[in-house]
């Protein structure tokens, strides 16, 4: 059988007579209705794809046609698929006109389909699979050409309505949220946070569900992104810049390019360093907004159901409090940008990724203690309890501590241990970087009886 004769994106003229164009899907929007002029009262369905069969080269694809056909052919292929298109009608695009509402194509013309002449199938030939396979890592713009999420941030409100290029790392998706609009529409809307050497957290939203399910497939942490074409605005409701993926919008997941490889190297040191988690600071909720009370073992089944930090009140001994160890298991200075630990004589960061550089090092020293607290139900292990909430919870400052004997030490370590607690801890779902839930104190302080029979009673 003859190796099938594909047209390429560069070559192809209006005048090709039933043309053939194999290509990888890059972009893709969900499907949409209009009322149809020339048949009232019923409407005409229509969804766009971009397709890419070239480092260089890649072209807008519109399909039109009723219900049945639109849905089908659209359920039929996902972003990074690869597709043939048989005799699609190739037309000169209006650049003004496209370009505002469509992502921006090197190519002068676009495809349109239609079920009557065209038609669109998962490409089959294992050669011409191979040949597109690397140009789902290439970015559609200059690989060089792009905001850091510092950059954003900066840039504040002077950015706001601007489209533009980002390169960040994932550092978590949340759930989807549906909603239904007030003229009976429903829709979605998926969080994703993102993260660089300069920033360690920044809001990307996607409303669209075929942007929605290609970031439902990213392993947070471990990816890298070239965002093309995404909407900058302020968010006034959190007071800060975010972004927002339209439908001008191409996403490169894990770009092929010395830019996304050193910053998917920092993301991975940083990440297994447990910076990221550092950075989520337990203070960031009012301890009086917290009233969930669980046991332990509640704790510890909420964590593994749910893929979202949270936050709770257990009432718990306090099983572990290794205060008269090593001053240096107790006291530890951090570097203040990624949060590795340093010693004070150092010039610099030790890590080698750090979003200082070369600066001088900026550290600060504080608590840095692991606590177990345990109730009849089980034992949570390994808690962090940090400064400032260290110092609250001891009832002394570091310079107070250093200066206590061992004897001094050990006295306070037993003022808590074995003691009936009331602990406010924030939860840290295990990823697929850390196994096992982890817990931070976000205050600590003794119980009173009566509360604690209160809130006991109601949970057996």
């Amino acid at each position: 059988m003859a190796a099938q004769s594909y047209v390429a994106i560069s070559e192809l003229h209006p005048n090709f007579s039933h043309p053939t164009v194999a290509g990888v899907i890059i972009g893709k929007t969900d499907v949409r209705s209009f009322p149809d002029r020339k048949n009232v009262g019923f409407d005409r369905f229509t969804f766009g794809f971009t397709i890419k069969d070239s480092p260089d080269y890649f072209i807008n694809v519109t399909a039109w046609g009723n219900d049945g056909y639109i849905n089908g052919l659209s359920g039929s292929f996902s972003i990074g698929d690869y597709v043939t298109i048989d005799n699609p009608l190739v037309v000169t695009k209006d650049p003004e006109k496209e370009d505002r509402f469509c992502p921006a194509t090197p190519s002068f013309f676009r495809l349109l389909v239609t079920e009557a002449h065209s038609q669109v199938r998962l490409c089959a030939d294992m050669d011409t699979i191979n040949r597109l396979l690397p140009l789902i890592h290439l970015p559609v713009k200059d690989s060089r050409d792009f905001y850091s999420l510092g950059d954003i941030v900066a840039n504040g409100q002077s950015l706001d309505g601007n489209v533009i290029n980002i390169l960040a790392a994932v550092r978590s998706i949340a759930e989807p949220k549906q909603f239904t609009t007030s003229d009976g529409r429903k829709g979605q809307r998926l969080e994703v946070k993102l993260f660089d050497d300069s920033v360690t957290s920044f809001s990307l939203v996607c409303w669209d569900r075929e942007a929605i399910q290609l970031v439902q497939t990213l392993i947070p942490k471990e990816t890298v992104l070239f965002i093309a074409d995404a909407k900058i605005g302020f968010d006034s409701f959190r007071n800060c810049m975010a972004a927002t993926v339209n439908s001008k919008t191409i996403i490169t997941v894990n770009p092929d390019t010395k830019e996304a490889s050193l910053l998917f190297s920092y993301a991975k040191q940083v990440s297994e360093s447990g910076a990221l988690d550092e950075d989520e600071k337990p203070e960031n909720v009012p301890v009086d907004s917290i009233s969930d009370v669980y046991t332990v073992s509640q704790l510890k089944k909420k964590a593994q159901e749910s893929p979202e930090a949270f936050f709770g009140i257990t009432y718990s001994f306090i099983s572990k409090l290794d205060l008269d160890t090593s001053l240096s298991k107790v006291i530890r200075t951090r570097c203040s940008r990624c949060k590795y630990q340093v010693t004070e004589d150092l010039q610099s960061c030790t890590n080698s990724l750090c979003p200082g550089g070369e600066q001088g090092v900026s550290a600060s020293t504080g608590f840095d203690l692991l606590v177990d607290f345990t109730d009849h139900t089980g034992t949570l292990q390994a808690c962090s309890l940090r400064s400032p909430v260290a110092e609250k919870t001891l009832g002394c400052t570091i310079e107070e501590f250093t200066s206590l004997t061992e004897e001094g030490r050990t006295a306070m370590k037993w003022k808590f241990l074995l003691e009936r607690c009331k602990i406010y801890v924030k939860i840290l779902p295990s990823t697929k970087m850390r196994t096992g839930i982890k817990g931070a104190v976000v205050a600590c302080s003794l119980a009173d009886p009566g509360e604690v029979k209160q809130h006991m009673s109601a949970l057996l």
